[in-house]
């Protein structure tokens, strides 16, 4: 790969994952309100942060039982194959996250998977869940951005990105919108490919990190397309 090099930002849930972990405890554990919450979200009327702070509040399952249903939950087949084209082309990667460091290393530490031990190097932003007293209480460790993120995304790429290297950000929801508007190259599908396409923002379609896999080691570091997708 020629100088400066790239460095490959992927968002955790619906992105590595099959199905978005939060929304699942959600839908299984939380009281209905959190419907209501996530249509203030989606219409703007309040960030992620407050978002998700206020849904978590709302979930009354213990940690056993969300255990077995982060156990359930799939990891994109392609994963590890991007894993090992950008450790072939010495591409760092980094998981930026809106979603909570529990699910993360709850998923890719399980014995069947173990990805957490091919990560030692990568940095995994994203906010904490933990349960006291019965309740599942959040923390958000890194500053709020105008947009109220509970993971200001494009704050994280910037901090994690060499001067002069090619962004790549691999996403797949709403949350995905202000990192995906600065990287230098998107992957995108579901709401982000829609929304990519009605801010035409220049993203290379995928179905699975599989796709992403094949085109790191084809990387323009002049431009924002992979010449062969």
């Amino acid at each position: 790969m020629r100088e400066p090099g790239a460095v490959v930002f992927l968002d955790f849930d619906g992105t590595i994952t099959r199905r978005d972990a939060t929304d699942a405890i959600l839908d299984a554990f939380a009281r209905p309100a959190w419907l209501q919450i996530e249509d203030a979200w989606l219409s703007g009327r309040i960030g992620s942060r407050e978002c998700l702070a206020t849904q978590m509040a709302l979930v009354t399952a213990t940690q056993e039982q969300v255990d077995r249903l982060l156990d359930e939950i799939g990891v994109d087949p392609g994963f590890a194959l991007l894993l090992d084209a950008c450790r072939a082309d010495a591409v760092p990667v980094h998981i930026v996250s809106d979603g909570f460091d529990y699910c993360i290393k709850r998923i890719l530490g399980r014995p069947d998977l173990n990805f957490l031990t091919h990560l030692t190097d990568s940095h995994i932003v994203s906010s904490s869940l933990r349960q006291e007293d019965g309740r599942w209480r959040t923390t958000f460790a890194h500053p709020a951005c105008a947009h109220g993120c509970a993971t200001c995304k494009p704050a994280a790429m910037a901090r994690l990105t060499a001067v002069g290297a090619v962004t790549v950000f691999v996403g797949d929801g709403l949350s995905d919108r202000y990192a995906a508007a600065h990287a230098d190259i998107v992957f995108a599908k579901d709401k982000l490919a829609t929304y990519c396409e009605n801010a035409s923002i220049p993203y290379a379609p995928f179905d699975t990190l599989a796709t992403v896999a094949h085109h790191i080691g084809h990387l323009s570091t002049s431009g924002k397309v992979f010449p062969a997708v």
